[in-house]
């Protein structure tokens, strides 16, 4: 993968025709092959400065998780998602509090009659009481659609944490393909460089060449193996990562698996507003919290007259016993609830703008979206059609150059430098692709409709 043909050291001798022949059609032959192949994998030669280090492929022991299973795993540990879904718990019982009745009051008296005129019964006094509140229907309906508001909020949260829980992981998980993808490409690199660093050597021990080429050999195989090093560390915490959102349920020793060159389907932009607007989380909840806002302004309004008190008491002496039933109405006089009601308005404002705004929000999100996706899909067809053939063509007539004599390693490793610039952003423009189509998924709430990935 991404390698060139071995280089082999041919002394620069000059002079005999058909040498010279053989040395020029080498270099056409080169250049042909070229334009119609890409590079063979070059194999590594373990007589170097140093051991290099390669990427080994996962083995049996090691548990090779996919994104649909990796997303499952997070979805069923994740402890963010666990807590809003026991909010929606909470606002059930919500629900069943607001409907509740009023416990009725129970009162008892005892006391005792003292006589104060000759003639009276002196005795014990004993009575009861029994006092219900019969509640506004309407501020009992109102009360009952704020909290039923309040579970309909709840349950577009949990949708909202799920749509963007998805998209983190899938986020991370093609960051971590993409460090992979650097890391392979390092490792290619890497044989690569020892190679030539060996052909110099062999050169330079000869006195065909200057000692610096060496020098500068050594410094080129340094620099590559801190990139290697680097990028597969960089996978590690692309695993890391998706761990602490699993809670740490994700096997030991999982290892990554898929590919960064999936090309995703360019859907039209007027389609994806609409999905936008009937299927985004993040409007569903405000939706839902103007619904509440609206339920809470009618109950504060419907509060200014709370209810009628029913009450029924007996009172009992030793000489007679007194019925009575009573009637009890708050009269809205002093408090007129203008508070709660001024407070309530402001909240219901407040949601229609909040929603009105994230509205328009999320229409330029689409647009950066679909637009850096078309970029990226525009920047992958350039680098792979164009840029990568070229740098590789470049890089094996240095090559090939270079065995005869022709060009320095200067211009061997400035071929090099080239091929892996343009393959580096090969790969992050294939990472962009699917950054801003996971960006799109999550505005159209595509992870929130099912459990289905």
């Amino acid at each position: 993968m991404f390698a060139s043909p071995p280089l082999q050291a041919v002394p620069n001798h000059q002079g005999h025709p058909r040498q010279n022949a053989a040395r020029w059609m080498v270099l056409a032959m080169a250049l042909a092959s070229a334009v119609s192949a890409t590079a063979q994998t070059a194999s590594a030669i373990g007589n170097g400065p140093s051991a290099t280090p390669t990427v080994q492929p996962p083995s049996a022991g090691h548990a090779q998780l996919s994104l649909e299973d990796i997303i499952q795993i997070i979805l069923a540990h994740n402890p963010q998602l666990r807590a809003t879904e026991m909010g929606k718990s909470a606002a059930q019982a919500g629900v069943t509090a607001a409907k509740a009745w009023p416990n009725p009051r129970l009162e008892t008296v005892q006391g005792r009659n003292v006589a104060q005129m000759p003639g009276l019964a002196t005795g014990p006094v004993r009575g009861w009481g029994v006092s219900q509140l019969l509640e506004n229907p309407v501020a009992r309906q109102a009360r009952a659609d704020v909290a039923r508001a309040k579970e309909k909020e709840s349950g577009y949260e949990i949708l909202q944490t799920r749509n963007a829980l998805i998209a983190q992981v899938r986020s991370i998980y093609y960051q971590g393909l993409q460090h992979q993808a650097h890391t392979q490409a390092a490792a290619d690199a890497v044989q690569l460089l020892e190679q030539v660093r060996e052909r110099v050597r062999l050169r330079v021990s000869t006195g065909e060449a200057p000692r610096y080429e060496i020098i500068k050999a050594d410094a080129e195989i340094i620099s590559a193996r801190e990139r290697l090093q680097t990028a597969s560390l960089m996978v590690q915490q692309s695993q890391l990562e998706l761990n602490r959102l699993a809670a740490g349920q994700l096997p030991p020793g999982w290892k990554l698996t898929g590919e960064l060159d999936q090309t995703p389907e360019m859907q039209a932009v007027s389609h994806l507003m609409e999905l936008v607007l009937k299927n985004n989380p993040d409007l569903l909840v405000l939706q839902a919290e103007q619904d509440r806002a609206l339920a809470r302004l009618s109950e504060a309004r419907a509060e200014r007259l709370p209810g009628v008190e029913l009450r029924l008491s007996q009172v009992r002496d030793a000489e007679w016993r007194q019925n009575q039933l009573s009637v009890g109405v708050q009269l809205p006089l002093l408090d007129t609830r203008q508070g709660p009601i001024a407070q309530a308005s402001a909240e219901l404002q407040r949601a229609q703008i909040r929603l009105e705004g994230h509205q328009a929000q999320l229409r330029q999100q689409v647009m950066l979206a679909w637009k850096s996706m078309e970029m990226a899909r525009l920047r992958i067809e350039a680098l792979s059609q164009g840029a990568l053939r070229e740098a590789e063509a470049a890089l094996r007539v240095a090559q090939a150059a270079y065995r005869f004599g022709e060009r320095g390693i200067l211009d061997v490793l400035d071929a090099q430098r080239v091929l892996r610039s343009v393959r580096t952003d090969l790969i992050d423009a294939r990472f962009q692709l699917q950054a801003a189509r996971i960006a799109l998924e999550e505005l159209t709430g595509q992870h929130s409709l099912s459990n289905s990935l």
